[in-house]
């Protein structure tokens, strides 16, 4: 019989080939090589393909009979034998070598012989033709087709253990590669964390690495924080959160396992029983399946998280950041309105089913910065507000921005006419949280508390942007527990133009020859024109809340006149002079 032509696996593709149904995504990290490898090829393994192109086996002339399209196949190890029993020695995922001795003369014996191999999952069977057998035996290919095992003939001897020792060097080899590409990522991880980052830019970092959605959650499969791979989305790609709800709705319907392909890692708590997870890292196959590096490199990333948490103990900072990301893709127009109810549902959100939403926005801090590595003061204001808030008697939605200073809300109303009584509840329990969490800042500046327009959750994104725009702009100002966001309508048209040129010099023209009074002579003048602005010109009302007498506020208004040159009883004069106070504050 003439020998047929060897099948030979395909050992590349060209670099823009599209991808095979089916074909797994391949991971990649920046700075590592990529080696070109069979299509289908999980990352980190040999499949049988790979294995029938490696000289060895190629030298055999190998001519696939039978389960052609699985030769995607991994291959764990490589194994040869001629014992009728082979296959109870064996745990699956082999490649068999043989020489046909132990399949047995009889058609009943060669049957019972490939299926007892495909029941236990070997990777493919590879029968050397010689004395033994000039041609396969018709049972044996049957067999292997109908179990969907793959069955392939060498048409030229060749020594096994050449081809063991080539095989298993090339299995050894690609699990290096992934060990190694995974120590890639932990080092990124690291320094990440290095750099200031914390849980959550670690997560969004193993996310943008498995381009897939990663979340965080508690043993009790509570979410603590979700990352999307970042960057801009594929059409039709869902939310995080949008995820995680359908990951929830599959518990809720009893079926606890993650669905097929998914990593999940615990995060050790150092100590025993229950409390030896204290977290758990999933990975879902949402945008592409996970491979074997997905695995590993969750790992070793669950061990870095771990030792943050118990660093920091920030699970509450965590629940915490993911609501405040929430609530800022929703002001930013990344989370469409008709969307954010399901989502808000899934961060344990649940108002009214008609009633109004109010925005609310405080702004802690003027510089933010020297509190975002602060993991452990964070923590304790997430679960100081959230106690003082539990207080106030309406649902709230609450989040922390750490790179702004900002704590954003949402809280469901039963209607507008309680707008004000709630906002000023809410302002009152938000300072007491600072003040518990932060004792040490006994004295400084209070936050500037923003109440927003009472709206549905088609404007409520719009409004939590107006807000937090407003809490910028409010900066520095004290003299009210909170603030209605219209009533700082000019002071953000004013934060908006602070970069503008023509600001400054619209300050210093109308009113700069007051402030260089006022920086080298006393007492100041520029106390005595606000005061005399705030009361609308009354000059009784400002004589008492300067706590002077008449003569003394008339000769103070007199110099202010004389050193602007302006008539402080002229409408346009006193509307100028206002604006330019408050523009003050944004120039500086």
């Amino acid at each position: 019989m003439e020998p047929q032509e060897p099948h030979k696996p395909q050992e590349s593709r060209e670099p823009h080939a599209p991808r095979m149904p089916g074909e797994p995504h391949e991971p990649r990290v920046s700075g590592e090589p990529h080696e070109p490898r069979v299509p289908g090829e999980p990352h980190g393994t040999i499949t049988v393909a790979r294995a029938l192109g490696l000289p060895a086996l190629r030298r055999g002339l190998p001519d696939v009979v039978s389960g052609e399209e699985l030769l995607d196949r991994p291959v764990r190890w490589v194994h040869a034998g001629e014992v009728p029993n082979i296959a109870a020695l064996l745990k699956g995922g082999e490649l068999l070598l043989t020489t046909g001795i132990g399949v047995g003369s009889r058609p009943a014996e060669q049957r019972a012989f490939v299926r007892r191999l495909a029941e236990r999952g070997i990777a493919a069977l590879v029968v050397e033709l010689g004395p033994r057998f000039r041609t396969l035996p018709g049972p044996v290919v049957d067999t292997a087709r109908s179990c969907g095992l793959p069955l392939v003939q060498l048409h030229r001897e060749v020594p096994f253990v050449t081809v063991t020792e080539e095989i298993h060097t090339e299995i050894v080899n690609a699990h290096y590669a992934l060990l190694r590409q995974a120590d890639v990522v932990h080092r990124q991880a690291t320094e990440v964390l290095l750099r200031g980052g914390g849980v959550p830019e670690i997560l969004c970092h193993f996310a943008a690495f498995a381009a897939n959605p990663v979340f965080l959650e508690t043993p009790d499969g509570q979410l603590l924080y979700a990352a999307g791979p970042g960057g801009t989305p594929p059409a039709g790609a869902a939310d995080p959160l949008q995820v995680w709800e359908g990951l929830r709705a599959r518990r809720a319907a009893e079926r606890p396992e993650p669905p097929a392909g998914s990593v999940m890692a615990d995060i050790p708590g150092g100590g025993p029983g229950p409390g030896s997870v204290r977290a758990r890292l999933t990975v879902l196959p949402v945008a592409g399946p996970l491979g074997p590096v997905h695995r590993i490199a969750a790992e070793r990333t669950a061990d870095l998280l771990a030792v943050v948490l118990l660093r920091t103990r920030q699970e509450e900072e965590l629940a915490a950041r993911g609501r405040g990301d929430f609530l800022t893709d929703l002001a930013e127009g990344r989370i469409e309105a008709s969307d954010a109810p399901a989502q808000a549902r899934v961060l344990g959100f649940r108002p009214g089913a008609d009633g109004p939403l109010l925005p609310v926005v405080m702004r802690l801090v003027e510089d933010p910065r020297p509190l975002a590595g602060g993991g452990e003061s964070w923590a304790a204001l997430a679960h100081a507000l959230q106690e003082e808030l539990a207080a106030v008697g309406v649902p709230v939605l609450l989040g922390v921005r750490l790179p702004e200073g900002r704590v954003p809300l949402l809280a469901g109303l039963r209607g507008t006419t309680e707008r004000g009584a709630v906002a000023e509840r809410i302002a009152a329990a938000l300072r007491a949280g600072v003040e518990r969490a932060w004792p040490d800042r006994a004295g400084a500046r209070p936050p500037v508390v923003i109440a927003g327009l009472a709206v549905g959750w088609d404007a409520a994104g719009a409004e939590l942007r107006h807000a937090a725009e407003a809490a910028n702009a409010a900066r520095g100002l004290t003299d009210r527990d909170w603030y209605d966001v219209r009533s700082l309508d000019v002071d953000l048209l004013l934060w908006r133009l602070r970069e503008h040129g023509d600001l400054a010099a619209f300050v210093d023209r109308v009113i700069g020859p007051l402030l260089t009074h006022d920086r080298t002579a006393r007492p100041p003048l520029v106390p005595t024109l606000e005061t005399y602005l705030r009361h609308a010109g009354r000059k009784a009302e400002t004589a008492r809340a300067l706590h002077l007498n008449r003569q003394t506020l008339y000769d103070r208004l007199a110099r202010i006149s004389r050193l602007l040159g302006s008539d402080l009883e002229d409408p346009q004069t006193v509307l100028a002079l206002g604006v330019a106070l408050q523009a003050r504050r944004h120039v500086r």
